[in-house]
């Protein structure tokens, strides 16, 4: 077996319920998620199916209700560091290495349906993709889709950390990191921690210089998508490349 496969295999088995939890668990709430599907439940809802039990005298759809009030709602919750779960009251470390390892699983599914050698001919899976792998980082970071010359994936990299302007990210950089994938095609794309996905003048300087720099190497820069709270602002879409 693969290293990578024995690190996926270990995060599922992290993020098992136990038996004996499942068994406890709300069964109104379990069962309505099955006949129904989990669209139909509420954040405190799913939550509560997730930690299994509540605590002493505090059942687990209002402990789910609590740490949803406590970090302000599911999405500033998820975003959490994973040791900072440790600290909520009502979790502890077993349920948080569980969540953190839903979490990572989410991410992995969305990484795999992109995976290398696909052509990214759906906009919305690559937004998908982006948003999973940026959106909850607290800094910024910009990062490339590297693209053969069917717009096949060949790998995704984060190149830079920080702020986002001329300083921060190097061209040359950029330009050594296409040639080293023999890339055709590059999809940028950055976060904004601020959850304002509107590109700034810095954005769009950057993404000026990478262009010019990239045509000399005849390497087409696809879309740039910035990530905030809400759909990634697309450059393409803005008219903008």
């Amino acid at each position: 077996m693969s290293g990578g496969s024995i690190e996926l295999t270990t995060v599922l088995a992290v993020a098992v319920m136990k038996p004996e939890e499942a068994k406890v668990m709300c069964p109104g709430l379990r069962e309505r998620l099955l006949e129904v599907g989990p669209g139909a439940l509420s954040d405190a809802d799913l939550l509560a199916v997730f930690l299994g039990t509540g605590t002493a005298g505090r059942p687990a759809v209002l402990l789910a209700q609590d740490l949803l009030s406590a970090a302000g709602g599911l999405r500033a919750l998820l975003e959490r560091d994973a040791r900072s779960f440790v600290t909520l009251q009502g979790v502890g470390p077993a349920r948080a290495a569980r969540l953190a390892a839903a979490l990572e699983m989410g991410r992995r599914y969305l990484q795999q349906a992109v995976a290398r050698g696909d052509a990214l001919a759906n906009p919305a899976q690559t937004r998908r993709f982006v948003t999973a792998r940026l959106r909850h980082l607290r800094h910024e970071v910009f990062a490339c889709l590297f693209l053969d010359s069917q717009h096949r994936l060949i790998a995704f990299r984060e190149l830079f950390r920080g702020t986002i302007d001329g300083a921060s990210v190097y061209p040359r950089e950029v330009v050594a990191e296409c040639l080293a994938h023999n890339a055709a095609a590059v999809i940028f794309a950055h976060n904004h921690p601020s959850g304002v996905a509107e590109p700034s003048l810095a954005d769009r300087q950057i993404t000026r210089r990478l262009i010019d720099a990239l045509a000399l190497v005849d390497v087409r820069v696809l879309d740039h998508l910035v990530v905030g709270d809400g759909e990634p602002v697309s450059f393409a879409e803005r008219g903008l490349l």
